[in-house]
Parts: structure tokens; C-alpha cells; sequence
């Protein structure tokens, strides 16, 4: 009996639904964290009639035919690229990023990755650093008598002395953005890779190609919308006990298959 197999797919999708739904919650508070949805596609049919084919008994075209699904398959995990509310915080180091794009840091192995999350922080020899202490691109370093740092909407950062009247630029933060944000690797920690989905990163500086602008002083919220999520959690549930109840009703009609005498 198909039910069983086709009730089995519905299952395994609604846990996936449901996976997905409790790392979004488990996120609600991470910063810039983009929240998931979990998409499906019908697996392919089997044609017991096909439409469009002449009947044999009466030569007539038969309009729509017999065609049996087999169940659904998870199509994608995608990435709600919608930015955020941006909370301030009033930390000097703290930016978040208005609009699209992402900074560049430099992880360990030497290898690129990108971030949202502008909350940042100095080394004790001064360097700009992400909280996991992965460097930003460009290099910045602030000196060890700064008194405070100004971060322009363009990327800009001053560096201001108690014994001079003018500001010293330190450097410009820098943003990247990519055709397909959708289509980055996420590696945890706030971080993404670029793949060939995602196409190549595209260099730029804030409020140009379409790039967004730094706001000092604020960081960007998680876009995970909690009602909705509960919403979606109530209706996976749902959709996961009726596919249960479907292969509980096959296996009563298979039951009373094997006690005909």
C-alpha cells in the first residue's frame, strides 16, 4: 500500500519543518542571525493512465488520466535575507549595517568569510577583531591612547586625543555583497562562506553598488519573527499527526486485508 511509504515522506518532512523552526527560536536572539525556511516539492508520479492518450475502448482523448504522487522531498533550507531591527547599544565599536552587504573577516586557515554581526572588539595590541576574535578586512588598529572612536556612515574610523584638537583616520570598514546572499555557506558563529551559488564577493565601500551604510552605536536584532514561528510550529505538528494518522488508518485496512477468509 502506497499510503504507507507516501504518509512516511509527509512525516519526515513536517521533523524537518520542525528542525528548522527550533533554530530559528534557539536564534531569536543571535545577532543579524537570518531566519530559515524550509521548503518542499511533490516527489514524481506514477502514470497509471496517462493524460492526453487515446482510450482503447472508445478511441476518445482522455483529458486528465490517472497520475499517483508518491509522496514529498525537502527542495531547500533558504535564507530569509530581510534585514533585522537595529537596537542601539551606544558601544563605540559596536556598527550595524543598514542595508545589504556583509564585513569581511579572516578566519584562521586564511580563508575569507563574512558577517553581519558589527559587534566588534580591539585586541590588547589594538587590532579590530570580531567576538570570536577573527580579524575584519581591511586591517585596523587603534591606537592605545585613543580616547574615543567615531565610525562614520561610510565606514570611516577616527581615532580622537586628548591632546589634539583633529581627529586621526584610522581606516574605512569596507562591505561585500554577493548576487545570490542566498546562496552562502553558513559556518556557524555568525559567519558565511562563499560557494558557487553565491557567486563571487563583490568589494565595495558603504552607500555604493546598491550596498548599505554603518550606523555606530547599534547592532542588528535577529529577523526570526517568534509569533510566526510558533504559528508554523503548531501548523508542522499538526501536519506531522495527520500523516501519522494516515499510515495508522492503511495499516488498520491492510490488517483487514490479511483476516479475509
Amino acid at each position: 500500500m502506497r499510503a504507507l511509504s507516501i504518509a512516511a515522506t509527509g512525516m519526515t518532512a513536517q521533523q524537518m519543518r520542525v528542525e528548522v523552526i527550533s533554530n530559528n527560536l534557539a536564534n531569536m536572539n543571535t545577532t543579524a542571525y537570518n531566519a530559515r525556511r524550509a521548503e518542499f516539492a511533490d516527489l514524481h508520479y506514477q502514470q497509471v493512465t496517462r493524460a492526453g492518450s487515446i482510450a482503447a475502448t472508445t478511441g476518445a482523448i482522455i483529458p486528465t488520466g490517472v497520475q499517483l504522487g508518491l509522496g514529498v522531498r525537502a527542495a531547500a533550507v533558504s535564507m530569509d535575507v530581510a534585514q533585522g531591527t537595529l537596537a542601539e547599544t551606544g558601544g563605540d565599536l559596536d556598527v550595524a549595517i543598514e542595508g545589504r552587504g556583509y564585513l569581511e573577516v579572516t578566519l584562521p586557515s586564511g580563508a575569507a568569510a563574512y558577517t553581519r554581526d558589527g559587534g566588534l572588539k580591539r585586541t590588547g595590541e589594538g587590532q579590530l577583531v570580531t567576538s570570536d576574535g577573527h580579524p575584519i578586512v581591511p586591517d585596523i588598529t587603534i591606537p592605545d591612547d585613543a580616547r574615543t572612536i567615531t565610525i562614520s556612515p561610510d565606514g570611516e574610523i577616527y581615532a580622537h586625543f586628548l591632546d589634539r584638537v583633529e581627529p586621526e583616520q584610522l581606516g574605512q570598514l569596507t562591505l561585500v555583497g554577493f548576487s545570490n546572499e542566498k546562496g552562502l555557506e553558513a559556518l556557524g558563529s555568525n559567519l558565511y562562506a562563499e560557494t558557487n551559488a553565491s557567486g563571487a564577493p563583490i568589494q565595495g565601500f558603504a552607500g555604493e553598488d546598491g550596498l548599505g551604510m554603518f550606523r555606530q552605536g547599534y547592532l542588528e536584532d535577529s529577523s526570526v519573527d517568534a509569533v510566526r514561528e510558533i504559528t508554523d510550529l503548531i501548523e508542522a505538528q499538526r501536519g506531522y499527526e495527520m500523516n501519522a494518522k494516515v499510515i495508522t488508518a492503511a495499516d488498520q485496512m491492510l490488517s483487514a486485508t490479511t483476516q479475509i477468509r
